[in-house]
């Protein structure tokens, strides 16, 4: 298969949602055209975005909505739920674990991890915060498969290690500085301040 890029894959999860919202209307088909017109894109953009994944639709006929968002489920990773782990319990893992959202769209966040004493033992949303050092058993013990970081930046790295370690494979970092960690592991950084930043520019330019 062709190396998929980032905005490829963040445009397959945007056709998703919509496919499942047309399903739950009961509509059965749709044409690339009337797909790209709602979600902002031409139908252009559509096709070749689902042409990296195989054959889909009918000529003339458009895609049978229901057909088309359970292969992008499964071609997703959406078609099951995955265990994740919080590392740090301050006041955004706390928050992420309070958050019903990743439930709902098949993320089960099962294990929270913190090194502070104050932090240990207390239950967020049914999940008991653990001491970092029962890290690696309790990853494989749970079944976890991905990991949060939200931890200050000075215990970020070696938190990825901890993480590498006990065979986690992918990684979201809301630290702000960067992890190094084996090739094969799959990081994805979210700089909030670096978003806000961005945003504070195109404030400043529109006056």
């Amino acid at each position: 298969m062709k190396k998929i890029s980032e905005g490829t894959i963040s445009r397959l999860f945007t056709y998703l949602r919509e496919l499942e919202q047309l399903a739950d209307f009961k509509i059965p088909t749709i044409s690339s055209a009337e797909l790209g017109e709602r979600v902002n894109l031409s139908d252009a953009q559509v096709r070749k975005d689902l042409s990296y994944f195989g054959q889909f639709g009918v000529s003339g006929s458009g895609y049978d909505i229901r057909k088309l968002r359970d292969r992008l489920a499964k071609i997703l990773g959406k078609d099951q739920a995955w265990q994740v782990a919080v590392v740090g319990a301050g006041n955004l893992g706390s928050a992420l674990l309070s958050y019903p959202g990743f439930r709902l769209r098949g993320f089960k966040l099962v294990a929270a991890f913190d090194s502070s004493p104050e932090k240990i033992g207390r239950r967020i949303k049914g999940v008991t915060v653990e001491p970092m050092e029962r890290l690696g058993e309790s990853i494989r013990e749970k079944g976890v498969e991905m990991a949060v970081i939200t931890v200050p930046a000075g215990s970020a790295q070696q938190a990825a290690e901890q993480l590498v370690a006990a065979g986690i494979k992918c990684i979201l970092n809301f630290s702000p500085t960067s992890l190094m960690v084996p090739a094969e592991i799959i990081v994805k950084d979210v700089h909030l301040c670096r978003e806000m930043e961005t945003l504070s520019y195109f404030l400043q330019h529109r006056r």
